[in-house]
């Protein structure tokens, strides 16, 4: 299955429109995403039924929040579920392990709408610790790289991952996934999920062909 991280409505619908099979919107690509528009939703929603998650992340940098940013993060769930499928995100303690209390919080205002812990976890010292306490407070998926920066020096870790957890909790690949190395990945972690913004130019606008591509690879292999 491929989602698609889009950071703009056009891209949104162009990925939809070439295959996707769901959306995580965000805003700011330079920024890593932060939480997008409400208003993003209705213009989305005419052109596409597919499924969308919504990042929940006020501000880019390290993953560990001040009380007014857990408040912020709160609101921001309690706007979004009306429209979105599911949430996307991930709050760290001060030494980078994750802050069971706090996350449980926002997957409990999330009432059944499916959580992925993004990637924060890739910061974990710990990732079988940082797993089961993902469990724990209900996540459903973690995207993740394995730890390092992209998908491709990570792979490894994210096969292990998946061969201990994933009757558990599912595993979404993501860093620097492309048509040119998605077979390969995909044959080494054996994920039922992968991860693209499947932008190939300068900007942040999702390449619709790139889309088709990696459609096209999971679908045939």
């Amino acid at each position: 299955m491929l989602e698609i991280a889009c950071f703009n409505v056009s891209s949104a619908i162009a990925a939809a429109e070439a295959g996707a099979d769901r959306i995580e919107l965000c805003a700011d690509y330079a920024a890593g995403g932060v939480t997008p528009s409400v208003d993003a939703w209705d213009e989305i929603r005419k052109a596409t039924s597919k499924p969308i998650n919504a990042m929940i992340r006020p501000r880019p940098g390290d993953f560990v929040y001040t009380t007014l940013q857990l408040y912020q993060m709160k609101l921001d769930i309690l706007n979004f579920k009306p429209v979105a499928s599911g949430f996307v995100f991930g709050i760290l303690d001060s030494e980078n392990r994750v802050d069971e209390a706090r996350n449980r919080e926002l997957v409990e205002m999330a009432a059944g709408l499916p959580c992925t812990f993004h990637r924060a976890f890739d910061t974990v010292p710990d990732q079988a610790e940082a797993v089961e306490s993902l469990i724990r407070c209900g996540f459903t998926s973690i995207l993740t790289s394995g730890g390092p920066a992209d998908a491709v020096s990570g792979a490894g870790n994210v096969a292990r991952l998946q061969k201990e957890f994933g009757s558990r909790i599912t595993f979404i690949l993501g860093g620097g996934i492309r048509s040119s190395n998605l077979a390969a990945l995909r044959e080494q972690t054996d994920v039922p999920w992968y991860h693209s913004a499947a932008i190939t130019q300068p900007g942040e606008m999702v390449d619709r062909d790139e889309v088709s591509r990696l459609q096209s690879i999971l679908k045939n292999n």
